[in-house]
């Protein structure tokens, strides 16, 4: 950050992500030119509920003056737009770390998906959340006069800045607490110099706003407005979550999902309900349309408010949801907490426990109904938040079966990566004798679907659930069956197929196990600290051989899945099978010279075709080489 001091006055250079945000949003966003205003205003409701909050705590910081609202005005010979709050205001510091950096989490990677594109870029930076520099959209200065309620002094700071690459920050006397934000206009925005198209944008966007949103009143007199010296509330001010659903329009929810979700596009779906008994609240949760961009990042705070008889109480209440509903927004008003919880009270609270598990059915519920009944909009739903609602399967133990039944997945039918698959629609059309949900997991869907562990499975037509998230291993881990029929790995332990197997192929196996005893004794002992055993298999019916890891042993793609993250994966051995009807095992039975090279190239053929890395590729290649040398002699 560069800076420059004259007298009282500095002059500091934005963050970096910031510049890149200005342009970006003053090219991208224009089109949606209006949506500055319900950003500020946004804003401004914030500043004034954290200043009663804070107040539950320190009466002083009202300073005789209890009063919160939010005013707009304008000055069309100045041509300055001016949104002023009464909440809890800034100092120096804050200004600074607000108005000149992005603090956000994952910022750097959310610009690396920017593509230059307007219309995605404009979508992107949605998700993102446009706040304060919303301003620039319309503005080519901004200034912002500041004071933090009960400062000691009268000092206030004032901000101002072109959108360029510097702001500048001084500090004023002030007399009031809150914000004061005056855009002045680029040319071409005249029509933000009238009040009716200032109400009208209000009325659109803002008309949830708890705090009255006041402007002059205006009379039509002579072919004209004229300006009155009399306030007048132009939004309903009114907690709209407490309003009758009969009472709420769908647009109306829609901007308040942009105002709480701090989102640009409408949200998928929402639930609203007052729930009475032993506890008393309200809630009003969306599932938003897109994924933000810091999804997966655990640590990233929920989306949910929480308000305590209309007054509010805290931002991203953690508490209200699990972790793998951390894509759910909205709203939770109790009407049973103290005023003055904190975070360390809502971790023990038996009535934030029983919130907790009313907001999770009723997230579940709604899901439930999506996938029931609106197919194409869960189908939208699952592309943005499906990892994540799969964390649930080992987070939740209590509603693990309804999120089990949520679950989609790609698999062997469709044989594309396409994760529309529920595990009833698996077990509807499993085939007559079929009594096991039959999975395999890679690192990515080609590998999966590739898999020589499939070989048999396709033979017979029977459909495996195709496994390449890296959140899968998880989910099969803590879902041993599903509605009775066990989950089975084709890639670990013996394959039993049951009754899909006739008493002939049984029979087959057995005459071929002992046949090629000599032969899996002999690959055994050559690669003895490589192979826990070496048997014949009758998974493969085109592949020379694969490894399968034992029944009570991890599995080889959870190992290199730790590894990849630094973690340690216990030590175990892989089982080698060998396919007894192919040419290079035929071949292995009868060579003497170089069995070890062919048994060591079988081996890390098989690493490689589960998707493995080779402790050594040169040797991997030079065994390759010398033994095609000797087959062309």
């Amino acid at each position: 950050m560069t800076e420059s001091t004259t007298a009282s006055r500095e002059t500091l250079g934005f963050q970096t992500e910031v510049k890149q945000l200005l342009h970006l949003m003053i090219h991208s966003l224009y089109s949606n030119r209006e949506i500055f205003l319900r950003e500020l205003i946004s804003n401004a409701s914030d500043a004034c509920d954290k200043l009663r909050f804070e107040a539950l705590h320190n009466d002083a910081l009202y300073e005789s003056n209890s009063d919160l609202n939010i005013r707009v005005s304008f000055d069309k010979e100045a041509r300055t737009l001016t949104i002023s709050d009464s909440g809890i205001g800034m100092n120096r510091d804050e200004v600074i770390a607000n108005l000149g950096t992005i603090a956000k989490s994952g910022t750097r990677e959310f610009f690396t998906q920017l593509s230059g594109d307007q219309q995605k870029d404009a979508h992107l930076i949605g998700q993102f959340g446009v706040g304060f520099y919303s301003a620039f959209i319309v503005a080519d200065k901004v200034t912002v006069l500041t004071r933090r309620a009960s400062e000691k002094t009268d000092q206030g700071v004032r901000w101002e800045s072109d959108g360029g690459g510097e702001f500048s920050i001084e500090m004023v006397d002030r007399a009031t607490r809150g914000t004061e934000i005056t855009l002045h206009l680029r040319e071409g925005q005249d029509d933000l110099l009238a009040g009716y198209k200032l109400r009208e944008i209000i009325k659109k966007y803002s008309n949830h706003i708890v705090q009255p949103i006041l402007m002059l009143k205006e009379e039509w007199k002579d072919g004209k407005y004229e300006t009155l010296a009399e306030d007048e509330t132009v939004n309903q001010a009114s907690a709209l979550w407490a309003r009758g659903k009969n009472e709420i329009t769908e647009e109306q929810y829609k901007e308040f999902y942009k105002h709480v979700g701090h989102d640009f596009d409408d949200p998928l779906a929402w639930t609203h309900a007052r729930v009475e008994g032993k506890q008393e609240y309200t809630q009003l949760l969306y599932i938003p349309g897109h994924a933000p961009f810091d999804l997966y990042d655990r640590n990233t705070r929920h989306g949910i408010k929480l308000y305590v008889r209309r007054v509010f109480i805290m931002d991203d209440a953690e508490q209200l949801t699990p972790q793998y509903m951390r894509f759910v927004r909205g709203v939770v008003d109790s009407a049973d907490l103290p005023l003055n919880v904190s975070r360390e009270i809502l971790q023990e609270s038996k009535d934030i426990e029983a919130i907790r598990k009313g907001c999770t059915g009723k997230v579940l519920g709604l899901l439930s109904d999506l996938a029931g009944n609106d197919k194409e909009k869960y189908a939208k739903f699952w592309g943005e938040f499906g990892q994540v609602l799969k964390e649930g399967v080992g987070e939740d133990f209590a509603n693990k079966d309804k999120i089990a039944a949520l679950l989609r997945f790609a698999t062997t039918k469709a044989d594309t990566a396409e994760q529309s698959v529920s595990l009833k629609e698996y077990i509807e059309r499993m085939k007559d004798g079929q009594e096991k949900i039959y999975y395999v997991t890679a690192d990515s869907f080609n590998a999966a679907r590739n898999s020589p562990h499939l070989e048999v499975f396709r033979k017979k037509g029977i459909e495996v659930l195709l496994l390449s998230d890296r959140v899968d291993e998880w989910v099969v881990s803590n879902l041993p069956e599903f509605e009775g029929k066990q989950l089975v790995s084709v890639a670990k332990g013996g394959l039993d197929l049951g009754s899909l197997e006739d008493a002939a192929e049984k029979q087959e196996q057995e005459k071929q196990a002992g046949e090629f005893k000599g032969l899996t004794d002999k690959i055994k002992t050559s690669l003895a600290d490589k192979v826990k055993e070496v048997r014949v298999t009758h998974r493969l019916t085109d592949s020379p051989a694969c490894l399968v890891a034992d029944e009570h042993d991890m599995s080889g793609n959870l190992a290199r899945l730790l590894k990849a993250s630094g973690q340690k994966a216990p030590n175990s051995q892989p089982i080698l099978e060998i396919n007894p009807g192919h040419p290079v095992v035929l071949r292995l039975q009868n060579e003497d010279a170089h069995f070890d090279d062919w048994a060591a190239v079988l081996f890390d053929q098989a690493l490689l075709a589960e998707g493995g890395q080779l402790d050594d590729p040169a040797g991997f290649v030079k065994r390759i080489n010398q033994l095609m040398l000797e087959m062309g002699k």
